[in-house]
This record gives structure tokens, sequence and C-alpha cells, in this order.
């Protein structure tokens, strides 16, 4: 793992970058433009054998030609480190040993209710909105990351 500042200098302005919504449950993706202006929900990843997910990330990544991961980090409000924290620091150590690319993590508080809550004025139904929480959560985490490196 690696911080924001390290991966800007280790990526350049056309990197596509691969977000990821680490849950316990389901993993969404998302996947930035080769100009890195906009983070797009692609796939949300049910989690049954954590193998299988380093299998369908390699996969995605070498099909959309991505140069370093973004994971969303879900900082308590108040900043402290909880165990949610410290699981995804746990996975994302998983997948830095078995995918060469940078990895860095990003503030997420708040990033499944914004999803959540944009879903909603853009009049979704429910059960979409549930369907796509988390491909739409990991694209509020990567454009908050690439918004960051753009400026």
């Amino acid at each position: 793992m690696i911080t924001i500042e390290e991966l800007k200098l280790k990526i350049n302005k056309n990197s596509r970058l691969i977000g990821l919504d680490l849950g316990s449950k389901r993993i969404g993706v998302s996947i930035c433009d080769d100009k890195r202006l906009i983070a797009t929900p692609f796939k949300t990843l049910n989690v049954d054998k954590f193998s299988n997910i380093i299998t369908h990330l390699k996969s995605i990544i070498s099909e959309n030609n991505i140069k370093a991961i973004i994971a969303g980090y879900p900082i308590n409000m108040d900043g402290s480190i909880g165990s949610s924290a410290q699981s995804i620091k746990d996975k994302v150590s998983i997948i830095s040993k078995q995918i060469n690319l940078p990895i860095a993590l990003w503030d997420e508080r708040l990033s499944t209710s914004a999803a959540f809550n944009l879903s909603s004025e853009l009049d979704v139904n429910v059960s979409k909105k549930s369907k796509n929480i988390d491909k739409n959560a990991a694209a509020f985490i990567l454009q908050g990351a690439i918004d960051y490196l753009n400026n």
C-alpha cells in the first residue's frame, strides 16, 4: 500500500485506475477513462472465495489496461481507525501480494450513503439501488481519488 501522494508520482496522466469498494459480501468495482476524468460503475463481484475475486480483478485489470488500484478505506467519522478499516487493510495486503500494481487507500466516509442518495436523486427504484450500490460506491470512491490526483 502506498499513499495517494506516492501514487501520483508513480502513474502518468493517462493511467486508467480501478476503484474498489471492498465489502464482506460484495465488492464494487469502478474504472476511470484514460484521461482520468470520470469514474464509471463497472461491476459488482459476489465474495465467495477471495481467490476468485483475485482472478476476476486480474481479468478486469488486463482487459482495461489498469495501472493502479484505489481501495475505499472506511475511516470512522471521528477520523479513528476501526475494525472495518483494519479488515480493508488486510484485504488490500492480500491483493497487493497477488496483483503487481500500486494500491492506495482512499477515505470512503459516506461513499455508500452518497451513492444511495445520488440514486434517489436520479429516481432509481429501491431494488435497482440495492443491486447497484456497491459499484456506485466504488465509482464515488474512485471519483474522489481521481479528482484529488488531477488537482
